[in-house]
């Protein structure tokens, strides 16, 4: 996992990297700019002229550095600072000094032409970093307007001036195409309100103390390739398919059993080692003849789940895909919670009952996964003002039920009981097409029937589900992408993490 650390965290980092080394803070600062530098000539050619917007504290010290670094490399680089009510940090003189008669530098104190950018082809912002604690204001608010105007290509140092990276922003912020952000991710950057100002973020190593980082305690983490690979479990040579668990899939309604034969394919080629899904009547011959692996039982109704005892000897039960929300089916949802106390994952139609019926909540078993689009969950926990209310609100919710709640969309969290946050990093917006979720249902029922923990596999189901997308957008790209497909590119996706 790559832990992501607050403004704070980052602060100190700094410090104790400086002091532990130890190494000078400009010397650190030199490495910070080099790995902007690094990444950005791999990108972008001389023949584009540069502009840097500087402020006077260390970010801006950032862009002075990035100047000096991208003139040696022949770029044609024109530099503003912009001077308001910040004070020069030492390491913003230091690297002022440094410049050399080659780059332009002017200063802006009291207003901002937005003409002065105009002849150059990227502007990249180093006003503010990190540490930003008030939303913009005077000359620093209208140069940032004035950036937000323009239609070159801008890249932000860091973090886009005026974004607050651990809450909610408010005010002038900037709006870049990219962010090259330095040795880990910002919590702001995996919000969806955020994305119109971080653009596209990338991830640049300085060569932070690695110590600190390993012992510094967060909340919140990326999921990353190493990470999914330490928790599978590799088979042995004499396993057999009662060693990797019986799941049962309640799913389908007439009209609706697609979404039925997504989650029980996917669910199988998971690896559990046996499944059972129990249709409507109308779906048994459909589910027989799409899935032939899996074992089908027939509800009493025609059209609709209505109820079913839960035999002991199935390890997981995963119930939702196309369920439907007939009476008969909110009644039979609540005698399964009352009856079977083992691990469930809940999805699409059973979390829309549980939204109609809050006093379903309390009945959910320990150590299940609930599994939310957007929509799902405010219609579970109601509205929220921002991004960072949610993710409270997600955090509430998984404590009170004691279960994960893994919220679906780009960079999908995971919330666990211990108010701990795991992001993802696979997955592309052709994910974004209809029967998605109950791949990932499938998925999820899987690897629980197989044991693992409700956490372990909530990591490895997210990811391995975007893995599969992204393999599948490689080949089909992003728009002609289906949820069908993601089931036909899932054993690719183990094949890479294995």
């Amino acid at each position: 996992m790559i832990k992501v650390l607050s403004a704070d965290q980052i602060k100190a980092w700094d410090a104790y990297t400086i002091r532990e080394e130890p190494i000078a803070s400009i010397d650190l600062m030199e490495r910070a700019c080099q790995a902007f530098v690094t990444w950005f000539v791999e990108r972008f050619d001389a023949t584009n002229k540069i502009g840097i917007v500087c402020g006077t504290g260390n970010n801006g010290g950032d862009g002075l550095g990035i100047a000096r670094l991208l003139s040696e490399w022949n770029y044609s680089v024109t530099v503003w600072i912009v001077r308001g009510s910040v004070s020069e940090s030492i390491d913003f003189l230091t690297n002022l000094k440094k410049l050399d008669s080659k780059i332009s530098v002017s200063e802006i104190k009291t207003d901002a032409d937005c003409e002065l950018f105009a002849d150059r082809a990227i502007l990249i912002d180093a006003i503010f970093g990190s540490g930003l604690s008030r939303p913009l204001e005077g000359i620093y608010e209208k140069v940032i307007d004035c950036l937000n105007r323009s239609p070159k290509v801008i890249i932000a140092v860091d973090v886009p001036s005026g974004l607050r990276t651990d809450q909610h922003s408010s005010g002038t912020v900037l709006k870049a195409n990219h962010t090259v952000t330095f040795q880990v991710p910002k919590l702001a950057f995996l919000q969806p309100d955020n994305y119109r100002y971080v653009g596209e973020w990338h991830l640049v190593d300085i060569g932070l103390h690695k110590k600190y980082l390993k012992e510094v305690e967060s909340d919140n983490s990326l999921i990353t390739l190493k990470s999914v690979r330490k928790i599978l479990r590799p088979r042995s040579k004499f396993d057999h398919k009662g060693k990797f668990g019986h799941g049962l899939l309640i799913a389908g309604s007439t009209g609706k059993m697609g979404a039925c034969i997504l989650a029980a394919r996917a669910a199988l080629r998971s690896g559990l080692g046996l499944l059972t899904v129990h249709v409507p009547q109308s779906g048994y011959t459909i589910i027989q003849t799409a899935v032939p692996e899996a074992m089908a039982t027939v509800d009493q109704s025609a059209d609709f789940f209505s109820g079913r005892e839960i035999e002991s000897f199935y390890t997981t039960v995963g119930i939702g895909p196309g369920l439907g929300q007939a009476p008969e089916t909110v009644r039979a949802l609540e005698y399964l919670f009352t009856r079977y106390r083992k691990p469930i994952v809940i999805d699409a139609d059973a979390l829309n009952i549980l939204a109609a019926n809050p006093k379903f909540l309390a009945l959910i078993p320990e150590g299940s996964i609930l599994t939310p689009h957007p929509g799902e969950f405010e219609r579970l926990v109601g509205t929220w003002s921002d991004d960072f209310e949610k993710l409270n609100k997600l955090k509430e919710l998984s404590t009170r039920i004691q279960s994960i709640v893994l919220l679906k969309g780009a960079y999908t969290v995971i919330a666990t009981p211990d108010k701990k946050l795991i992001f993802n990093s696979t997955g592309n917006p052709g994910l974004a097409t209809g029967g998605s979720g109950d791949v990932l249902t499938g998925i999820l029922m899987g690897l629980l029937a197989q044991s693992y923990s409700a956490t372990d596999s909530a990591i490895v189901g997210v990811y391995l589900h975007g893995l599969a997308g992204d393999l599948a957008a490689r080949e089909k790209g992003q728009n002609s992408l289906i949820a069908g497909d993601l089931v036909d590119f899932l054993p690719g996706a183990f094949r890479k993490v294995e």
